[in-house]
């Protein structure tokens, strides 16, 4: 090789960092205005490509890393492939679905009672919630799982508002990358693992655990879109508890109606992303400079949401990306500093063992007992299958 060609070798920077110099030279995301919220609008069409000559030259570079990579990840990969496969994919499904069915009529339940008590303080969330859910499916836009009523909702488009995320400084710098579990969210899930990045996402409803962490490495090749899934997280990830040393960079989370003016959030309203938001600041994962992105339909959009309404753990966003733009909320809803223990039913405490687990530790580390929050009724079928498997 001549004298030429090393230097030129040596001239072209690592693929992942083309890839990025493209992007951020095809967009501008930056926002920095006070008082008000920033709409960006974000193009769809992914960025030019490169000249031909420098995409031969990445094309071999690429081929080398892959080459070097195939050698150090070989026993991460065999070890993946042995775990995977007495792993019980079947059994899995078949209980995230049961569990799912219960929370769900759980949540129609309580739907429904708050509905007719005018004074339920909770009554004025699930009439928004209704709303967005009614329009979604009357609108043509929801997408499977159906209905989208008492779920994340999933829409057409998801994978351009994920695509959208993809392009933004905050996604691109990141490192670790907490996604939640939704169907409308599997795309944002796929880039972080694609893009080389970790994932952090919690275990469904934290029934039966707490959070998995994922990396490409660990994921057999070809295997990443299934890694993406509820059953390939529990698949092919790590499972953490609280004692693990891990910051994460950037949060995504799911939502039902958001506020682009002011930030405010409503989820599904099980309360599962605050508790998780909760336990990451108690393990010193994340801290109130950690954005918080979500990714919705423009339908989602709401301009309703009285911020003070909103409760001490109710986690706001910062940046909304739709199918159509960026918005940048500038939210000024404080962070939630932790778990609320006062807010937190015995009944829900008594389903998440993580919680428990929490909780024994720092009653055992202050000498203190915490407060618990006052009871809340349990779904009838879960009701229905525990005395089932009390006889």
């Amino acid at each position: 090789m001549s004298a030429v060609s090393v230097l030129a070798l040596l001239l072209v920077p690592p693929v992942s960092v083309q890839r990025r110099l493209w992007v951020r030279c095809s967009i501008s995301t930056r926002a920095h205005l006070h008082g008000v919220h920033t709409r960006v609008a974000m193009p769809l069409l992914p960025a030019s490509p490169p000249p031909l000559s420098l995409s031969r030259s990445l094309a071999a570079a690429a081929a080398a890393s892959r080459r070097g990579r195939a050698v150090t990840c070989a026993a991460a990969r065999g070890a993946a492939s042995s775990s995977s496969a007495s792993f019980d994919a079947a059994g899995f499904e078949a209980e995230r679905l049961r569990l799912d069915a219960e929370a769900r009529a759980g949540m129609a339940s309580a739907a429904a009672v708050a509905g007719a008590e005018a004074a339920d303080p909770k009554a004025w969330k699930w009439a928004i919630r209704k709303r967005v859910w009614d329009a979604l499916e009357a609108e043509g836009v929801a997408r499977d799982p159906r209905p989208v009523h008492h779920r994340i909702p999933n829409f057409d488009g998801a994978a351009a508002a994920a695509d959208s995320l993809g392009r933004l400084d905050v996604f691109q710098d990141a490192q670790c990358v907490k996604v939640n579990p939704d169907s409308p969210q599997k795309q944002v899930r796929f880039l972080t693992l694609s893009g080389d990045k970790k994932l952090l996402t919690p275990q469904p409803r934290l029934r039966t655990g707490f959070f998995s962490v994922l990396e490409s490495h660990m994921i057999p090749i070809g295997c990443i879109p299934e890694a993406c899934t509820s059953v390939g997280a529990a698949k092919y990830g790590r499972p953490i508890g609280l004692d693990e040393k891990i910051k994460v960079d950037l949060i995504v989370i799911g939502s039902v109606a958001v506020d682009p003016s002011t930030g405010a959030r409503l989820g599904k309203g099980e309360g599962f992303a605050e508790l998780e938001y909760g336990m990451l600041r108690y393990m010193g994962s994340i801290s109130d400079s950690t954005m918080i992105v979500t990714t919705v339909h423009d339908k989602q959009l709401v301009n309703d949401i009285p911020v003070e309404k909103l409760l001490v753990h109710d986690v706001p966003v910062d940046i909304i990306c739709t199918p159509t733009q960026v918005i940048f909320t500038n939210t000024t809803i404080a962070k939630p500093q932790g778990i609320y223990w006062e807010k937190l039913s015995p009944e829900k405490l008594g389903q998440i063992r993580i919680l428990q687990e929490l909780k024994r530790r720092i009653e055992s580390e202050t000498g203190t007992t915490l407060p618990c929050g006052p009871s809340e009724k349990l779904p009838p079928t879960a009701q229905r299958r525990r005395r089932k498997r009390r006889r």
